[in-house]
């Protein structure tokens, strides 16, 4: 249950300094109020490793004059503090250049409904019950397979934070959300072959996190599944992405359509606006009001309201990602997004896992990725990659060493197939997705 008593406290003091603000001489401002407190335990070997507990917070404020802004921060909330503080951001604003596009969103943007989106479960967890769950979750990982010799530890986390945030055109609103955790890496040993991999969970409340045992044990079962592994020939195949690595493959697409890169001329997607970027079976759509999950909000991080809107349907890009200041230097309107996409999901086709890699024949799954070479502006794609090698639709040995390598533009076209297998550990909820080909370097 959300404590109302707190959020109103914390409103007092984002209002203060909009008082202190307008009393400065600002024509705008607006301030953020955020409180962070958790814990987090890991456990190696059976034995503890690390307690820690965390109590974070900080005032950030932003302040205009005409068309200059200035901004500062502090974790001090004496009355002295923040009077310094919008003196501070007064001060920058007076010296800084004018831009054009600078200033709070437009008044009409702004969210005027706050559902309550369920998020704030606080996880009733003492240090000594986290480490119990964590040396279980890592026992079971350790006495998963004989193959198992070593560990690198599981960790359990629970976080929960208040952000406020308001500005001077009246906006004032608060929300408290919680996020757990519970994570698992292990190693495996197998003549000259040794193996790392890990599994881990996540939940806005700890009643939907999967159970220690079982995260430990998916972290070996992943493990172990990648002992012997070979490398491959050079060649052109194609390419099944697993979810957690499918997730990857539309970031690179929402960068690409994103005002700071549109607005710097640096994507492979400008003027792409109203054009098949994708094939026409892929739909991809934000839903910020979910109840629950992880990327769910009824306004950004500059108040304006969030709304479910398509970004792709039958292909086609129907709207960028933007922020106000990003959507005035396009000539746009702002789209919601200032902290970036809420729930961004990938419609799922009928296909399960194991339908995919009939689909894929005989091809690469990849389970790991390495590197950062995307190329945002380019669209080429070269990354370090690892996984299992499938023929027939039967995975027949673990890979690793080798290199997969396209370009964005192409594979977002040539995908063939997107899976009901969908990861919802983040914020874009995606299932395995299935690319026609790819060049894939090895030995």
């Amino acid at each position: 249950m959300q404590n109302q008593a707190e959020i109103n406290r914390v409103k007092q003091i984002v209002q203060q300094l909009l008082d202190e603000a307008k009393q400065q001489g600002a024509s705008g401002a607006e301030a953020a109020f955020s409180v962070d407190n958790g814990l987090s335990v890991t456990a190696r070997l059976g034995e503890v490793e690390t307690v820690e507990y965390h109590c974070d917070q900080g005032i950030g404020v932003t302040v205009y004059f005409g068309q200059k802004k200035g901004a500062a921060s502090t974790n001090d909330i004496s009355a002295e503090s923040l009077k310094e503080t919008v003196k501070a951001a007064c001060s920058i604003a007076r010296y800084a250049s004018d831009d054009e596009y600078a200033g709070l969103p437009d008044q009409e943007c702004l969210a005027t409904a706050f559902p309550d989106l369920d998020l704030f479960h606080p996880w009733a967890i003492d240090a000594e019950q986290a480490i119990k769950l964590a040396i279980e979750c890592e026992q079971a990982a350790r006495s998963y397979h004989t193959a198992i010799n070593n560990s690198e530890g599981a960790t359990v986390d629970t976080h929960q934070s208040l952000r406020v945030f308001g500005n001077s055109l009246g906006f004032l609103q608060g929300r408290q959300s919680s996020r757990h955790s519970l994570s698992c890496a292990v190693l495996a040993g197998s003549g000259d072959s040794m193996q790392r991999d890990y599994w881990y969970s996540v939940a806005r409340n700890a009643a939907d996190l999967e159970s220690a045992t079982r995260v430990g044990e998916k972290a070996a079962q992943r493990t172990v599944a990648r002992l012997d592994a070979r490398s491959l020939s050079t060649r052109n195949c194609p390419v099944l992405l697993a979810p957690e690595m499918a997730s990857g493959l539309i970031g690179a697409l929402i960068g690409a359509i994103s005002g700071g890169s549109l607005y710097r001329k640096a994507s492979f997607l400008l003027d792409s606006l109203n054009t098949q970027v994708l094939p026409d079976f892929v739909r991809i759509h934000e839903q910020p009001f979910l109840k629950g999950a992880l990327g769910s909000a009824n306004y950004d991080a500059e108040g304006v309201a969030t709304q479910a809107r398509d970004i792709v349907s039958e292909g086609i890009l129907k709207s960028y990602v933007l922020s106000s200041y990003s959507a005035r230097k396009l000539g746009m309107q702002t789209t919601g997004n200032a902290s970036g996409v809420h729930n961004l999901t990938v419609e799922a086709g009928g296909d399960n896992a194991d339908d995919l890699l009939k689909r894929l024949g005989t091809g690469l799954l990849v389970t790991e990725l390495m590197g950062q070479g995307v190329n945002r502006v380019t669209g080429d794609y070269s990354r370090g990659a690892s996984g299992f090698w499938v023929e027939n639709g039967i995975i027949q040995y673990p890979v690793q060493e080798i290199t997969i390598a396209g370009n964005l533009k192409t594979m977002l076209r040539n995908i063939v197939a997107i899976g009901n297998d969908v990861d919802l550990r983040s914020n874009i909820r995606v299932g395995s997705i299935l690319l026609e080909q790819m060049s894939i370097a090895g030995e």
